[in-house]
């Protein structure tokens, strides 16, 4: 009896060691689940957060639930400076940004973000596919510890919204104007003539309420969404940035994941970024209708004034030739 009872003491705790083996991974691919929080300034309603919900269903299918993508919209982890240094750290985050923050690492591949760079959706998606885009990807992989996941994120042209009518880069002199808080984007605001003055995005209602800022430039859907169409009249239809975006996280964290689920993150996070690029190309005449009916009127203004005023800043941030190079690349 008692040798009995010493077999099934001995056969229980194989049983749990066992369970506890697999539930840390210890099957053939691993039972391990793997959450990754994604995070973004843009608030519930933009498409681009519609395509985040459908980027973690489809990672949870394909990992048949061992990797599990949150999302968290309306900067709920925290500005995006905030949530990429916590990549850095390691932290199992990932943030939506630019070519312009990535310019904190990366200087040049800031370009991206520059004014009137490309023209459209295409052209911009071009350079991320391209020699120079690869280089860049490295670099900050390699050097500073961050993972693009993808840079095909879009969401659409980005115009100035004011309380006042503007047709020339010289209409816009003494407007400080909000701008996210990198060089690329400051000089590009600055050569169009407006005063550029850094902050979150969602801070902008409330300041031009207060009238810290006198307007803003912004996409439209995220324009929709914040409401601003309830503090600034008038939208210049500028179209000075395209804004292609990137999903990335921390080198660090990206590492952890078994090779199979850095395969799945990687391919479904691509095909996630340009299929919701496509919808959100198909949304903005829509969007557009939308603010003209809560009010917004519509200038447009000397599209050719701005775009030679832009040169300014390319210059300033000698990107003249690095231009010319990524133009050559891409048949442009």
């Amino acid at each position: 009896m008692k040798k009995a009872r010493v077999f099934v003491t001995i056969l229980l705790v194989l049983v749990v060691a066992t369970a506890s083996v697999f539930a840390q991974g210890g099957g053939e691919k691993g039972d391990k689940v793997y959450t990754l929080k994604l995070s973004t300034q843009l608030n519930e309603t933009s498409p681009m957060v519609e395509g985040f919900k459908q980027l973690a269903e489809s990672v949870k299918a394909r990992s048949e639930g061992r990797l599990v993508v949150e999302i968290y919209p309306s900067a709920q982890l925290g500005s995006d400076e905030d949530v990429i240094e916590q990549a850095l750290q390691g932290v199992n985050v990932a943030v939506l940004t630019d070519g312009g923050r990535m310019g904190n690492y990366v200087n040049d591949i800031a370009i991206i973000g520059m004014a009137y760079f490309a023209n459209n959706y295409d052209e911009v998606l071009a350079v991320t596919q391209s020699p120079k885009f690869a280089e860049w990807e490295k670099e900050l992989s390699e050097e500073n510890e961050i993972r693009i996941l993808s840079f095909n994120w879009y969401d659409g042209g980005r115009h100035f919204f004011l309380n006042k009518e503007a047709y020339t880069p010289a209409d816009l002199s003494g407007q400080r104007i909000r701008t996210p808080g990198a060089p690329a984007w400051a000089e590009s605001v600055a050569a169009l003539g407006a005063t550029p003055v850094a902050m979150p995005w969602g801070e902008t209602y409330s300041a031009v309420q207060s009238k810290a800022v006198d307007g803003c430039e912004v996409q439209l859907t995220a324009a929709l969404g914040a409401r601003i169409y309830e503090v600034l009249d008038y939208m210049i239809r500028t179209e000075h940035f395209q804004l292609i975006n990137g999903l990335i996280v921390g080198e660090r964290w990206f590492q952890t994941l078994p090779e199979d689920l850095q395969t799945i993150l990687l391919e479904e996070t691509r095909a996630a970024g340009e299929k919701n690029a496509r919808y959100v190309q198909s949304k903005i005449a829509e969007t557009e209708k939308q603010l003209v009916e809560y009010g917004v009127k519509i200038i447009e203004p000397d599209v050719d004034a701005f775009v030679k005023a832009s040169d300014a800043a390319y210059e300033k941030l000698g990107f003249g030739d690095l231009r010319k190079e990524i133009y050559a690349q891409i048949g442009k």
